[in-house]
This record gives C-alpha cells, sequence and structure tokens, in this order.
C-alpha cells in the first residue's frame, strides 16, 4: 500500500468519542466528498432529499458509514451501497431515510429547519469548529475524503484538494491555527492546500492523530538526513581530494619545467630540497614532505616554498 493509504487506514481506528468531533469528521467528509440531491428536481424540499457520498478508498467509505451510525444514530441498513450503475471505480453510498437526512442536515448546519428553505452547503460552519478537538477532527475528515501523501522516501508533500477558493481558505486557516505552514495554490479547477516541509507534516499527521504514521514518517526523515550527511561529507572529501591532486600535479609540472629549462641548480637550497622531495614523492602531503627537511618544516612554510616555485616557473615560462 501506498503511504497515504497507511495514513487512511490508521485514520480509520481514530474516530472520536465525542459525538462534536464525529459531527466535525462527518461534515468534513460531506464537504469533501458528499452531496445532498433530490428525487424530485422541481420540488427541492427535504422529503425528496438524500445524501450522496462518493470515494475511490474503501476505508473511507467505511469510515463515513461508521460516523453515520454512530453520530447520527443511522441504522447499517441506512447507508446503502449503489450498484454498478456508478462508473469511474468509485464506492458510492447513499443514505435516503428522511428522517435521517434531516437529523445529518440540521447537525451540519446546512438546513435551518423550515420545510421550505433550499438548502445551501456551507463548507464548515462556525459552531461546528469551535474546539480545537473539532478542528483535529475535521482536518483528519478532510484528509480521508479529498487529502494525500506523497511517498516520503521520494519527496515530502500532503495536500488536501478543495473545490473552491473559499474553501481552500477556511481549510488553511485551521491548519495555521496549529501552526502548520499550510499554503493554497490554484490547480485547474481546484484549489489544493498543501504542505511542503517534512517536519510540518509529521506535526501535521499528529494533528490528524496518525501517531503511527508519524513515528514512521520521522524514521525516513532520519535515514534520509543521515544519508545527506553522508554524501555530503564524502562530496567534500572527494572535493578536497581533486584540489589536492590538481594542485600536486601542477607542483610537479613546474618543477619538471625548471629542470628541463635551466636546472633544479637553478634554485636557492631552501626551494630546492623542496622541489627534488616532490618529485621523489608525488602522492605524499605537504605535511610529511616538511618533515623529511632538515630542518622540519610545517606544513604553510612547505606550501609558501612551492609557491615560491611556481612563481619562478611561470616567469621562465615568459
Amino acid at each position: 500500500m501506498s503511504f497515504s493509504s497507511d495514513v487512511k487506514e490508521e485514520l480509520r481506528t481514530k474516530i472520536d468519542s465525542a459525538r462534536h468531533c464525529q459531527i466535525a469528521e462527518f461534515a468534513a467528509m460531506m464537504a469533501f466528498g458528499g452531496q445532498v440531491c433530490f428525487k424530485n428536481e422541481k420540488n427541492k424540499d427535504l422529503k425528496s432529499a438524500y445524501i450522496l457520498f462518493a470515494t475511490e478508498n474503501e476505508t473511507v467509505a467505511e469510515t463515513f458509514k461508521e460516523l453515520a451510525m454512530r453520530a447520527f444514530g443511522v441504522p447499517e441498513s441506512g447507508v446503502r451501497r449503489l450498484g454498478e450503475e456508478k462508473k469511474g471505480g468509485a464506492v458510492w453510498l447513499v443514505i435516503e431515510d428522511e428522517q435521517s437526512v434531516r437529523h445529518i442536515l440540521m447537525a451540519l448546519k446546512w438546513e435551518s429547519g423550515n420545510e421550505q428553505d433550499i438548502i445551501k452547503r456551507v463548507f464548515a460552519h462556525p459552531l461546528i469548529i469551535q474546539k480545537e478537538c473539532c478542528k483535529r477532527a475535521f482536518i483528519r475528515g478532510a484528509f480521508l475524503a479529498a487529502g494525500s501523501i506523497s511517498d516520503p522516501n521520494k519527496f515530502y508533500h500532503y495536500e488536501i484538494v478543495c473545490d473552491e477558493s473559499d474553501d481552500a481558505a477556511q481549510l488553511q486557516s485551521m491548519l495555521l491555527f496549529f501552526n502548520l505552514d499550510a499554503k493554497v495554490i490554484a490547480r485547474k479547477k481546484n484549489f489544493v492546500v498543501y504542505i511542503k516541509e517534512g517536519s510540518h507534516i509529521t506535526d501535521c499527521l499528529n494533528v490528524m492523530g496518525a501517531f503511527v504514521s508519524q513515528m514512521n514518517l520521522y524514521n525516513v526523515m532520519i535515514l534520509k538526513g543521515m544519508r545527506n550527511d553522508v554524501n555530503r561529507k564524502v562530496n567534500c572529501e572527494t572535493a578536497n581530494l581533486n584540489k589536492t591532486i590538481e594542485a600536486a600535479v601542477k607542483q610537479i609540472r613546474d618543477i619538471e619545467y625548471i629542470r628541463d629549462t635551466v636546472g633544479l641548480d637553478y634554485l636557492k637550497p631552501s626551494l630546492r630540497e623542496v622541489a627534488a622531495l616532490r618529485l621523489e614523492n608525488t602522492d605524499m602531503n605537504l605535511k610529511d614532505i616538511g618533515a623529511l627537511l632538515s630542518p622540519p618544516v610545517g606544513k604553510s612554510g612547505v606550501n609558501h616554498r612551492l609557491r615560491k616555485i611556481s612563481e619562478i616557473a611561470q616567469a621562465l615560462r615568459g
């Protein structure tokens, strides 16, 4: 299974015992995957209304059904699965009982109780998400219905797809309430609320209650961090080694040029001694070369003499 599927499977077991949180989570699932339909399109009243919910994830469908049963007392037989007439590989659930539909819509603040009122969709009514625990439940429901997380071994990306810009702004404000760095971007006809920072995604998993997935993501981040540190050190050491080799090759070429044109006797004794040792020990570092001199000289002293030799070679080249 994908990391997203693992997270949703874990969230399946995290339904709150408090009814107000159950309503908040159900409200999010309705906002992202549900709709109110009417058997009689000409007369849109509560008597002809029914609730339709669609998802491509079996776990999400089971969560929706369980929330309807626990929060609103809908009997198990009252959440019916539609037949194969619906296409696209989605799972379609329908709630048709008039009393259950009325109960749900009034709890979600989608209907005022007036039989003649036209039902208007409200993304998240302020009364439903007053408490911090209800905000957590709403974010969890939103992720279940329309969210995904990329494979953390590849890159870090958490997102929830919204239909309207107002919906995205409201969801973003909920995530910002928990100090999560959520941003919004327009994508085709939708608006996507997303988080890119790995540490903020782990915090978001904590907010939703996916603690096992949070620890799994932490482990991936630690391993990737260790790998990156090793790669940086290897690259740094390789770069330093390449610089050392390039410097040694240049030093030897300069010394050979002096030897082949005017002879090493052209150099002062102190420079001539370093030049001879450099030719004899092409792979030796400057510190070890300095230890062979009489008297011994430090690394900076050897480097200074080799620089002088290079200047002389450059002058001879004209």
